[in-house]
């Protein structure tokens, strides 16, 4: 049985995690996802795994992919905006820019090299129906903390790196158009 009552559950940091079904637009996925539930998986290591699930996280396993019977945990993360979004940073060759709740839907078809995230734990209570038996046993949610994504560049993308976009800086005098 895994120690639900633990109050100090620690954050989690993950550098180099690996993501999976990713959901950052929250679009609606029956029957795994409600409309405007933003999540993604992250790959775990077997040793992190069982850390996990012994302090009351929701360790989950894929399927092996291959006839070696491995199944790869993984940990499912909510991606909540409100009392206290995350910090969510792309970086390229460009540099960084933080993404907000309305860009950071763009991670969803990004090409990720690597994944730096701190996860924060939610301490969930048990549901018991109202004749006092359990519908669902206590457990820790995951929620995204922050996530510093560096993107996998082809090899056009950095050729024109140093190449300012247009429109970048913005224009002094609105009634003047940008281009003579």
């Amino acid at each position: 049985m895994a120690n639900n009552d633990k109050k100090n559950i620690s954050n989690i940091k993950i550098e180099g995690g690996r993501l999976i079904f990713k959901n950052f637009q929250g679009k609606e996925d029956l029957p795994y996802n409600k409309a405007g539930d933003r999540n993604f998986g992250v790959l775990l290591d077997d040793g992190l795994a069982e850390q996990l699930k012994a302090d009351g996280w929701n360790v989950k396993y894929r399927p092996p992919r291959q006839d070696d019977g491995y199944e790869q945990p993984w940990l499912s993360v909510k991606v909540k905006y409100g009392k206290y979004p995350p910090i969510v940073v792309l970086i390229n060759s460009n540099g960084k820019v933080r993404l907000t709740e309305e860009t950071i839907d763009q991670l969803d078809w990004t090409l990720i090299k690597t994944a730096d995230m701190i996860i924060r734990p939610y301490n969930y209570p048990a549901m018991v129906d109202k004749n006092g038996k359990e519908q669902r046993p206590a457990g820790i949610a995951a929620y995204l903390k922050s996530l510093y994504v560096t993107v996998q560049e082809d090899d056009l993308a950095a050729k024109y790196a140093d190449i300012p976009e247009i429109g970048a800086t913005p224009v002094e005098d609105e009634d003047v158009p940008p281009f003579d």
